[in-house]
């Protein structure tokens, strides 16, 4: 499939107030700031846990810079609720099914994140008041806001499904969570049991139509084009880090040729293909955490998905508190190596993990027929494009999706379109500035380095999302 010269998709936002905004979200093969060949040689994505940038990002710096983030937010009853500052970790976790998002956008009034479920864990008391309306106080998260202060921050950056994690992960290797290239239906939801191609006879994945019912399920083994393929056919080489084999992070298990099931689903028990076994390193007691290893013996692929531990997560509810150093670490290391120069680093977030978020998403609206109705678009995560030529302490109001970033390495490598979101989604290039002096790098401050991950002996364990 050939990428299309340009392609437009009827949206609306609809803001606080119900107020019908039109436009039209549109990619090019070319752009105002085009990406040129060679500059950019690799593409590493760091890709966290469940945070908005309301959330997450309550760095008076990135807000003086432009960054819109809400210090309230209404409820279901009218009132206006203040957001208080919390830990990174906290005992108590919130729902992010696609049930949440329905419940919080409210068709697109952004007041329900009263109604979204909370879950406290058990023996540490009664839940805080008012938990979804939180952020996280800037002590616990000060790598990243110097990140986001240096670089460009995203803060139109939106998760493309609407729901939680197992699709977002879909997404970000394939653009689409479809179990096929034809199926007009998207996994929806985490999987029961577990997930992929080697899952247990008995796992099933719920699926959502362009009108938003979930009406149907399936086993989640998925048979589609991924980036990886597109990758493979241009002789470009790919890693996928994760801390196990069959959880719903690791997205290439639940597709059928790069898993290369050791019997036909659901009867296999591992995934034993050359993709897998070439491509997907998993986190170990002897090499606990690969990427760094990969940095330092000059292994850096073209392109890596890294996908944290659970303890470096930012997942709530599961102490997991090392994420911003252990983002920090990676960063670190290319950006003090030979890898710099040729490199771009996007840091983002995989779902909005049920915190409360003011801006509302883009929604398809059409007859219920055309890509991504009923299911597309989520809310706001997090963006940070780190690289010598990010634009510097630049606040990108650009709608992005994850099929953005896929975008942005098909520009990149020059590889055809999948014809998901990525065909439908901007390609980045309003983050960076490729005439500009590179950007010198400079050490991001963090509690933790490099030292203490690759020698954390703790089993690595997945992001937890019940």
């Amino acid at each position: 499939m050939g990428r299309p010269i340009t392609l437009c998709l009827s949206l609306v936002l609809l803001s606080a107030s119900a107020t019908l905004l039109s436009f039209n979200g549109c990619s090019s093969s070319s752009s105002s700031t085009p990406i040129p060949t060679g500059k950019i040689q690799h593409v590493v994505i760091l890709f966290q846990e469940n945070r908005t940038p309301d959330n997450l990002f309550h760095d008076p710096v990135v807000i003086a810079n432009g960054a819109d983030i809400a210090s309230s937010g209404l409820d279901s009853n009218g009132d206006t609720i203040t957001l208080l500052p919390e830990p990174l970790n906290v005992d108590y976790n919130l729902g992010h099914a696609h049930s949440s998002f329905v419940a919080m956008y409210d068709g697109g009034k952004m007041d329900g994140a009263n109604n979204v479920s909370v879950t406290c864990t058990p023996g540490v008391g009664d839940c805080p008041q008012n938990p979804q309306y939180m952020y996280v106080q800037a002590s616990d998260v000060a790598p990243y806001f110097q990140l986001a202060e240096q670089y460009t921050f995203g803060d139109r950056m939106f998760q493309t499904n609407e729901g939680p994690s197992f699709p977002a992960h879909q997404f970000i290797l394939s653009g689409t969570s479809a179990p096929s290239a034809s199926s007009n239906l998207f996994a929806a939801e985490n999987p029961s049991l577990s997930a992929g191609c080697a899952a247990p006879a008995g796992s099933l994945v719920t699926l959502i139509d362009p009108y938003g019912n979930e009406s149907s399920s399936m086993y989640p083994c998925f048979e589609h084009p991924t980036l990886t393929d597109e990758l493979e056919t241009k002789n470009l080489t790919w890693r996928y880090y994760a801390p196990s084999a069959g959880s719903i992070w690791t997205a290439p298990n639940a597709i059928q040729q790069i898993c290369g099931p050791n019997a036909q689903p659901p009867n296999a028990t591992a995934c034993v293909g050359s993709d897998w076994t070439n491509n997907v390193v998993l986190y170990t007691a002897q090499n606990p955490d690969p990427i760094l290893t990969g940095i330092s013996n000059s292994q850096l692929a073209s392109v890596s998905w890294v996908i944290p531990s659970g303890q470096n997560s930012d997942h709530p509810d599961m102490d997991a508190t090392g994420g911003p150093s252990w983002v920090a670490t990676i960063v670190n290391a290319i950006g003090n190596s030979a890898y710099w120069s040729n490199t771009a680093i996007i840091i983002t977030w995989d779902d909005w993990g049920g915190w409360y978020d003011h801006v509302p998403p883009p929604q398809v609206i059409d007859d219920g027929t055309s890509w991504g109705s009923g299911y597309v678009y989520g809310f706001r995560v997090p963006l940070i494009v780190v690289s010598p030529y990010a634009k510097p302490a630049y606040i990108s109001h650009v709608i992005h999706d994850f099929g953005s970033i896929l975008n942005f390495i098909e520009t990149t490598f020059g590889l055809p379109s999948l014809g998901y979101a990525d065909a439908y989604a901007d390609d980045l290039s309003d983050c960076f500035n490729f005439n500009q002096t590179p950007l010198k790098f400079q050490t991001i401050a963090a509690p933790q380095g490099a030292d203490y991950f690759l020698n954390d002996k703790r089993p690595p364990t997945d992001p937890d999302d019940d």
